[in-house]
């Protein structure tokens, strides 16, 4: 176990480098020819319990409705991990940007309890990430010390929430602050080996829905762009997010109007870029809401288990930025497959 004394938040202003193995795939001398790409897939029974006897032969996938040989096969253990990738890491992120102060504060009481259940023992190697007005805080390195994170939370003093009182310009500034948080942890957790399950307790950023945030061609295209690097990004970070909701009666789904991949620039909508779409379109889930917020994250961890890893070569991209539906089929009757939905293909350099 790491001593509370040898943990501490600091600001996230710089992204470190761990070089991580993926699957095997054919070495190729020619540096030209599309780059694997590696698609992290969850199998689960009719009981939601991972299923861990599958082969390579009992996959298919899908590229455009177009089959795809799979390059690399890996089975792993999320729980104990193997010599290639380490147990599943759980990434909590508690968000003070776009919550009211009292929200905030039933959260971390919440996020305590979970810390602090079975004696403080974590099952899984864990990373608390504190994300408030003045930036977003992390820890350096995770931990299974339930009661020293738990500790280390109420040491950092109140979290400072956003005015969420100030307008339509607030809104822009809440969501602007939002998307750097999630593309720095994604960039973060991209340098670092093995999957991660990232849960962000929150209802997620404003959509901006409204018109006048998209008002030209040129906008709409800045954020078709961020779009595809930030669904890339998690990808490339093997990374699941699962939305929790805290407070019951409290639903918000305006994000399923936005959960349509997005294919041509003119279709760019801000709302495509929400919390929720991102977290449907990586395999993962929006839960909530519900008063019982320690039971959410209970229900998130419950999920990690055996998973497979597949490795294959894209088909060539025709332009930027080109996004491509993925589908992973398992010939095997009565489960369910979760993984990402469909990634954003690029021409080779």
């Amino acid at each position: 176990m790491r001593k509370l004394g040898s943990l501490c938040f600091i600001l996230f202003s710089s992204v470190f480098a761990v070089s991580h193995a993926q699957p095997s795939s054919p070495a190729t001398a020619d540096s030209r020819q599309q780059k694997p790409i590696f698609v992290d897939v969850v199998v689960t029974d009719a009981t939601h319990k991972p299923v861990a006897d599958l082969e390579p032969f009992d996959f298919s996938v899908l590229d455009e409705n177009h089959p795809q040989k799979l390059m690399g096969f890996r089975r792993t253990d999320g729980k104990a991990g193997s010599k290639i990738d380490p147990p599943v890491e759980v990434i909590v992120v508690l968000d003070a940007v776009n919550l009211p102060y009292q929200w905030v504060t039933r959260l971390r009481l919440e996020l305590a309890k979970f810390l602090r259940a079975d004696g403080g023992r974590l099952a899984q190697p864990t990373s608390i990430y504190l994300f408030g007005s003045d930036g977003l805080h992390v820890q350096p390195a995770p931990s299974r010390d339930g009661n020293a994170l738990a500790a280390l939370v109420d040491q950092a003093g109140p979290m400072r929430a956003r005015d969420i009182t100030g307008g339509v310009y607030a809104l822009e500034e809440q969501y602007k602050d939002s998307y750097k948080a999630i593309t720095g942890i994604a960039e973060n957790l991209s340098h670092r080996p093995g999957r991660k399950v990232l849960i962000w307790m929150g209802p997620g950023w404003p959509l901006l829905s409204e018109r006048f945030f998209i008002q030209t061609n040129v906008s709409r295209n800045t954020y078709y762009h961020q779009l595809a690097v930030l669904q890339n990004k998690l990808r490339e970070a093997r990374a699941t997010i699962y939305c929790v909701y805290g407070t019951a009666g409290v639903t918000n789904t305006l994000y399923e109007k936005f959960l349509d991949p997005v294919r041509e620039i003119k279709k760019m909508e801000i709302g495509n870029m929400g919390l929720q779409v991102f977290a449907l379109h990586t395999g993962g889930r929006v839960l909530g809401p519900s008063n019982d917020v320690k039971g959410l994250l209970d229900d998130c961890v419950a999920e990690i288990g055996e998973y497979y890893t597949l490795a294959l070569v894209p088909p060539p991209a025709t332009k930027a930025d080109e996004y491509h539906d993925l589908k992973v089929q398992v010939n095997r009757p009565g489960v369910t497959v979760k993984t990402e939905t469909g990634y954003y293909n690029e021409p080779i350099d």
